[in-house]
């Protein structure tokens, strides 16, 4: 057995005869030596030092090498059979050569007899047409024969051996040195088709066709090789053999009967994966339908992008504005799964009116799914805030403005963005421009509450105005009132209340409450009140009694005593309010966990100087609101208002939020139950509901009568749990920030009118007594009360009797007289 060329180099430095034979070595050993250098196998030496393999190697290494030559051997006997066909091709065109040559001989020898010669030579020559076309049509089927053979064997060859060209190649250009590993041909084969069949979507169709052209073609040359068919017989033999299986039960013959079934079993074969293909098809597009990745073909909807708390109550406020259109679509494009974003909206009680809600899975922030929904022919597109921290919120809504402006397209309508922190609004704005209207929820809530302390019931006011269900804003021009004066304008709208002009001349600004003696010009339009769009219009003037307010100028203002519960995220912004509402003198106690250094240091740096404080004290108590000690320690029974609110760090979880609120509102009213005097003459009037027998739930409800008591409930059903009770004066939500969001998204122009009702300075929404005017049982049409609220430069919008417990907003008879007393309330836009 020959050494490798290793041994035998170290050997022949030890022993010179070695040294020489090794130097005289045949072309025939040099040449096995190279063999054996190039294919690197190790045999076993006697040297110590080469000795070191063990015999796992060592039988890896045989097994390898015998793999090897098996497969060696597979090819040499394929290629044998190969070459001997073809020599068998060309021995049998050599008898035909001969058999030709001696029908030759034979005319040569019949030439004699003339007759004998015409019949042996027609005979001859029928022979040799017949001979000469069996001949031809045998060769045609062998040759028909070694194609099919050949074409069925060359693929497993070419695939088998497919990784032993790049060494062959490298062997053939002497480059066997530095050889570096590549990649497979096997590898590179099967990345290609994969992906071909991943980025081309009718890969697999094309290569399913291929197949059954291929099928039928070497399927026809296989019964045309076996069988006595025509080659255009065969053909069509071989597509009825695909196309029904069972057609080749009558084939007769060995070879006709395998190339059928054979045919048969690749039509099934084909037949299966063409109903796979199907099958997959129809599954992706069921699967892309149910999970909400087809596009939506809709114009003037109404896009909201995210999801929230507030989608149940916004989706209903969109319903009921609709509603006298007869219905509209409002698309919803969420991280979401579709399923379970239909579940959720199916799970509200509420009638949409002929509003349809379609829901689509994506993310806002991917143009691609902007796209989807139809982004570009939206109406009015939402931005909901996420359920994350403020400042994840609020930077979620900037990147999704940034990707609404990136929209190719362009943006139609106008972008609502509803944002939690204050401070972030002017970025917010900075990047969406004019584009952009945001309403800052937090905020909302947080001035409602302030207003809502202060005045009592108004809250209920703003969610009349604010919800669709009543009346609500609008703004429209009328070409027939240029030229009158706001007081006219005041009394000429019968199903209406005018509010302000928005001023064409002052680039579209909106003038809330303006002056008697401004003179409507071409181009302006009528703020107003009203039940809805088209329920209202001009008419003519009424005549109107001008009587003189028992009240022009109100009472002056006394030192309030208010309890903040809680720490807001934006209580700094609260106290700037009550510091620009509150009389001199006032005091605000803040009760919460977090100690009084800290709190400092918050207020100071979310811009308040607490020095400069002149007309409120701040009060700082630190403990527990949910623990009966730490609030009994406080003077519950010597505050006008107590506010509680939504914990800063409980706001993220709305369920947690809330039944901290509400186990405060119960401790609360508890504890005033037992302090305060009881007032039989007030709270014998007040009419329970009928499953209100408890007596706690009655001293709770007692108590609600001397101390106003404001509740933060984030959760709308917790918030109806509580005003059913009546423990509390009112309770604000997150459903207010969908009404709001709701009417900017129907007209943005609204934002104007809201910003300047709910900020500390300008117009703002006031409940005041019947008494500033009018006298006890004075019978005055609600057109004679307007006309008085304009000599305290005031709009009178609605009203509440003394007997009622709900607010009429925007009357309905306002020419009627009726009879008034000093118990009755009225809602006005007063200036502050």
């Amino acid at each position: 057995m020959p050494f490798p060329s290793s041994s035998i180099t170290r050997k022949s430095e030890k022993r010179p005869f070695l040294r020489k034979c090794h130097s005289t070595t045949t072309p025939y050993q040099s040449h096995h030596q190279l063999h054996l250098q190039s294919r690197s196998i190790s045999m076993p030496s006697s040297d110590p030092n080469l000795s070191s393999a063990s015999p796992v190697s060592l039988s890896s290494t045989f097994f390898k090498r015998l793999l090897v030559s098996a497969n060696w051997v597979f090819f040499y006997l394929l290629s044998f059979i190969c070459f001997s066909s073809v020599a068998y091709t060309v021995s049998l065109w050599k008898r035909l050569t001969a058999l030709q040559g001696e029908i030759l001989e034979l005319r040569r020898f019949c030439k004699g007899n003339d007759v004998i010669h015409n019949s042996v030579i027609e005979i001859s020559q029928s022979n040799d047409a017949k001979s000469s076309s069996d001949i031809i049509n045998v060769s045609g089927k062998t040759f028909a024969l070694y194609i099919v053979i050949f074409t069925i064997l060359m693929p497993f060859l070419v695939y088998k051996y497919l990784d032993y060209l790049p060494r062959l190649l490298k062997s053939l250009s002497k480059r066997t040195e530095n050889y570096k590993e590549e990649v497979p041909p096997k590898k590179i084969f099967a990345y290609m088709v994969d992906v071909c069949f991943s980025f081309y979507p009718y890969a697999k169709l094309l290569a399913l066709l291929f197949a059954t052209i291929f099928l039928i073609g070497f399927g026809g040359l296989a019964l045309y090789a076996v069988s006595d068919n025509s080659l255009a017989e065969a053909l069509w033999l071989s597509w009825t053999f695909v196309a029904d299986s069972g057609n080749h039960a009558d084939r007769v013959g060995v070879g006709p009967r395998i190339v059928s079934v054979s045919i048969s079993a690749g039509g099934m074969l084909i037949f299966a994966m063409m109903l796979g293909l199907i099958s997959d098809a129809i599954s992706e597009k069921v699967d892309s339908l149910r999970k909400g990745k087809s596009e939506v073909i809709e114009s003037n909807h109404v896009l909201i992008l995210g999801w929230s708390d507030k989608l149940g109550s916004l989706l209903k406020q969109l319903a009921i504005a609709n509603k006298s259109l007869g219905g509209g679509v409002v698309v919803v494009l969420a991280e979401r799964d579709k399923e379970e974003m239909e579940m959720d909206i199916g799970k509200l009680e509420f009638d949409f009116m002929g509003t349809s809600v379609i829901c689509r899975s994506g993310s806002p922030l991917i143009l691609a799914d902007l796209k989807k929904v139809s982004v570009s022919k939206a109406r009015a597109i939402i931005v909901l805030a996420s359920d994350e921290n403020s400042d994840q919120s609020d930077a979620r809504a900037l990147r999704v403005v940034l990707s609404l402006t990136g929209v190719k397209e362009g943006v139609r309508g106008h972008v609502v963005v509803e944002l939690s922190d204050l401070d972030n609004e002017p970025l917010v704005k900075l990047v969406g421009s004019e584009l952009v209207e945001t309403v800052v929820a937090h905020d909302v809530i947080g001035r409602l509450m302030i207003q809502c302390a202060l005045q009592p019931g108004l809250a209920q006011i703003w969610e009349n105005i604010l919800g669709f269900e009543n009346a609500e804003f609008y703004i429209k021009r009328w070409p027939q009132l240029n030229g009158m004066c706001f007081e006219d304008v005041l009394l000429s709208f019968p199903d209406a209340v005018p509010c302000g002009v928005k001023v064409a001349a002052k680039s579209g600004k909106i003038i809330l409450n303006p002056e008697d003696d401004y003179i409507i010009k071409e181009g302006d339009e009528i703020l107003v009140i009203a039940e809805d769009d088209d329920t209202y219009a001009p008419g003519t003037l009424p005549k109107v009694r001008r009587g003189l307010c028992p009240m022009t100028h109100d009472p002056p203002r006394y030192p309030e005593k208010i309890l903040f519960c809680g720490w807001r995220r934006d209580i700094e912004d609260m106290i700037m309010v009550l510091e620009a509402l509150l009389a001199r003198g006032s005091e605000l106690w803040m009760f919460n966990e977090v100690p009084e250094k800290e709190r400092e240091r918050k207020l100071t740096d979310g811009g308040l100087d607490i020095p400069s404080l002149r007309n409120i004290k701040l009060v700082h108590r630190v403990g527990n609101a949910v623990i009966r000690r730490h609030v009994e320690a406080l003077p519950l029974e010597a505050f006008d208002s107590i506010l509680i609110l939504a914990d800063e760090s409980l706001e993220d979880s709305v369920v947690h939020s809330d039944s901290r609120c509400l186990a405060t509102l119960l401790l609360i009213r508890d504890i005033q139950s037992k302090r305060l005097p009881c007032r039989d003459t007030k709270s014998s009037n007040l009419q329970y509901p009928a499953f209100c027998h408890s007596s706690w739930i009655r001293e709770m409800q007692k108590a609600s009568d001397k101390s106003i008591v404001i509740s933060e409930i984030l959760d709308s059903r917790t918030r109806n749990l509580v005003s059913v009770s009546r423990i509390s004066d009112y309770v604000l939500s997150n459903e207010l920030v969908s009404m709001a969001l709701a009417m900017v998204a129907e007209d943005k122009q609204i934002n104007r009118v809201l910003e300047e009702l709910f900020a500390e300075k300008g117009n703002e929404m006031c409940i005041r007594p019947a008494e500033f005017y009018l006298h006890d049982q004075e019978e005055l049409c609600f057109f004679d009360v307007m006309i008085r609220g304009r000599q305290r430069q005031e709009i009178v919008i609605g009203y509440r009797l003394a007997d009622s417990d709900h607010d009429v907003i925007n009357p309905s008879k306002k020419a009627e007289p009726r009879r008034w007393s000093v118990g009755d309330i009225f809602v006005v836009i007063s200036r502050s």
